[in-house]
């Protein structure tokens, strides 16, 4: 369990790492409650988690959010940590370039971010969301969710109500093309206090069906349209024979080939944004916390529409991976308009 560090929106981020055995071994990301409650990559719910993935032989990552133990940075009231997920992410995929699968979990707040960062990046095959704070944070965005998962609460949780867990659920399991199990454990609290055995049950439990190759495993087909971009295996191999040495070209150059095909399946034409556009697409990626360097997509019936119109439809995206939308969680990525930087 090796300890890392690396680069993050604000510096240094603390993590524990643990590489998978197998070739293209899977991966996960695991993140941690609360900053400003204590929350931290070492927290027995976080540590349970992670110990659940590498039991299964992935590549598996946790680490403390800015501010946290040797975290460099402070509290940013989930905007700063949602940054920071995706940099583990970044980092977590630079070592395991060709994993078969990739898969986030979180507990209390890190659920809430994990959700978000579910939203953002399309490579995300599956999640587990440990007492998502239903009743203190807007899951609003998950209209709709893009991947199958799971959620576990706590019966007796004394900071999150198991009814606005359950409305959550019901929500998501309402939505088409996944399949979101919702699994309530008897007298547990927020913090599964004397229940981690049940909770580490659960989750093996779930993962060892999700991950078999049978017929009740969660979906994950390549048609879902909610998807857009879910492997670049294959296609960014091939480039990277073609640009010996420059994996992040080939990873670029198969993202936009990757959006342009679906764009024009779904009737779309390839544009180019004129200068004070990407000026309004650099400030609102830079608020976003985003980085400036980006593809970006949009519809194009949105390229000459006030900015309100632009930022409930404009998405951005960086490399080969789906970053965010500046819609309030709403996801119109799957009807998009590629354009590139001239």
């Amino acid at each position: 369990m090796p300890e890392v560090n690396f680069n993050g929106p604000e510096g240094r981020l603390e993590g524990r790492y643990l590489e998978g055995k197998t070739k293209n071994a899977p991966i996960a990301l695991i993140l941690h409650p609360h900053p400003q409650h204590g929350g931290t990559m070492n927290n027995k719910v976080v540590y349970t988690l992670y110990h659940a993935f590498a039991d299964r032989g992935f590549s598996v990552l946790r680490f403390n959010f800015r501010g946290v133990g040797r975290s460099q940075g402070e509290f940013d009231h989930g905007a700063g940590e949602l940054s920071d997920a995706a940099a583990a992410l970044d980092w977590l995929q630079t070592f395991n370039a060709n994993a078969r699968t990739c898969w986030v979990a979180g507990f209390s707040f890190g659920a809430w971010i994990g959700m978000q960062l579910l939203m953002r990046r399309p490579e995300i095959d599956g999640f587990i969301s440990v007492s998502p704070p239903s009743s203190l944070f807007d899951f609003s965005f998950l209209a709709p969710c893009p991947a199958s998962g799971i959620i576990v609460h706590g019966g007796d949780d004394q900071h999150v109500p198991v009814e606005d867990a359950q409305k959550l659920a019901e929500k998501l399991q309402s939505q088409k093309n996944i399949t979101v199990d919702y699994n309530v454990i008897s007298g547990a609290d927020h913090f599964f206090t004397d229940r981690i055995d049940q909770l580490r049950q659960t989750v093996d439990d779930y993962l060892d069906l999700a991950l078999a190759e049978n017929p009740n495993q969660p979906p994950k087909t390549k048609s879902n349209s909610r998807r857009v971009l879910a492997r670049l295996d294959e296609t960014a191999t091939g480039l990277r024979r073609r640009h010996p040495g420059c994996r992040r070209q080939a990873q670029r150059q198969a993202a936009q080939a990757s959006y342009g095909e679906k764009a024009e399946r779904l009737g779309f034409q390839r544009i180019t944004l004129p200068s004070h556009r990407l000026y309004r697409l650099d400030r609102d990626a830079k608020a976003f916390g985003q980085p400036r360097h980006h593809v970006g997509v949009v519809p194009p019936s949105t390229c000459h529409q006030p900015t309100g119109h632009w930022r409930r439809k404009m998405a951005l995206c960086h490399c080969n991976r789906f970053d965010g939308d500046l819609g309030q969680g709403r996801r119109a990525v799957f009807k998009i308009e590629v354009f590139q930087r001239g």
